[in-house]
């Protein structure tokens, strides 16, 4: 069987309200990204994809299983949400052991699965702490736990890191890339940092439809050569936000530091710099309009 999602021609509808326009898109093995600020449709892609939301129109297949067979992609599919929660006053091995039942797995499998995925997970030590007693980070990472339970080929994440501290950021984006060796991870989220730290393969949403499907390094491609910076003056700094995209600022006294986008070299003291994901993602979304 294929490690593949195939989309084709997919529109999605809340009742008047078209929430995603003729997608097409193809994924495969590793750490796929999907990009977009809030509201772009990316919850409802991931839901359709985890057959949590029937499809309005169009085809998609999960590993070769169309998602109108909902039980059977269910099967290869674990999805950790945006808002999770887990039995709070049961403890970190009590709520795995109890998901690993209605997961159907036999006592044999469980006890043999759930020590492992804690321990890939850094929890096996807390184990038998009470779920509402875990850090918001720990929390994220028992809900990695209990999404692979059951050894799925698709692993659906959205907005992971949301709230997490640097710290425990670069841990969960570490994780999803060791778990991505072995089947597709699909990040969702709108911190373009996430994307630039672990996926090469990414597709950006806005209002429902794709504007952008393809590699990372093709997606910064698009900005070199028109990505500047320069020292100016606070005042001088509202002139450059009225002409141009500013994708950073970084306070130095008087004065900003101002990394933005142009065509061309605006004035004698812009320095050309080498263009990143979150200059890509702005010219794009500036482009798209």
């Amino acid at each position: 069987m294929s490690t593949t999602i195939k989309i084709r021609n997919l529109n999605q509808y809340y009742g008047s309200k078209q929430a995603l326009k003729e997608i097409n898109l193809t994924i495969r093995t590793g750490m796929f990204g999907l990009l977009g600020r809030n509201g772009a449709g990316k919850t409802t892609l991931m839901k359709v994809i985890a057959t949590l939301l029937p499809k309005s129109e169009g085809e998609v297949s999960v590993c070769g299983r169309s998602t109108q067979s909902a039980g059977e992609v269910r099967k290869i599919v674990g999805y950790l949400p945006q808002e999770f929660s887990m039995y709070p006053n049961m403890t970190v091995y009590e709520a795995m052991d109890y998901l690993g039942v209605l997961s159907g797995l036999d006592r044999a499998k469980r006890k043999e699965r759930i020590p492992d995925l804690l321990d890939r997970v850094n929890l096996l030590r807390d184990r038998r702490k009470k779920v509402k007693a875990l850090s918001g980070g720990m929390k994220r990472r028992l809900g990695i736990a209990q999404a692979i339970l059951h050894n799925p080929k698709v692993l659906i994440v959205d907005e992971p890191t949301a709230g997490l501290d640097p710290e425990e950021r670069v841990r969960f984006r570490n994780l999803l890339c060791e778990i991505a060796e072995e089947r597709i991870v699909i990040l969702s989220t709108h911190i373009v940092g996430d994307i630039e730290a672990t996926c090469e393969d990414i597709a950006v949403l806005d209002e429902g439809s794709l504007i952008y499907q393809g590699t990372v390094s093709d997606l910064i491609e698009m900005t070199e050569g028109k990505v500047y910076s320069a020292e100016i003056s606070k005042r001088e700094l509202e002139i450059l936000k009225k002409n141009y995209i500013v994708t950073s600022m970084l306070t130095l006294g008087n004065n900003v530091m101002a990394r933005f986008l142009a065509e061309e070299k605006p004035f004698a003291s812009a320095k050309l710099c080498e263009a990143g994901v979150e200059d890509a993602y702005m010219y794009l979304m500036h482009r798209e309009g």
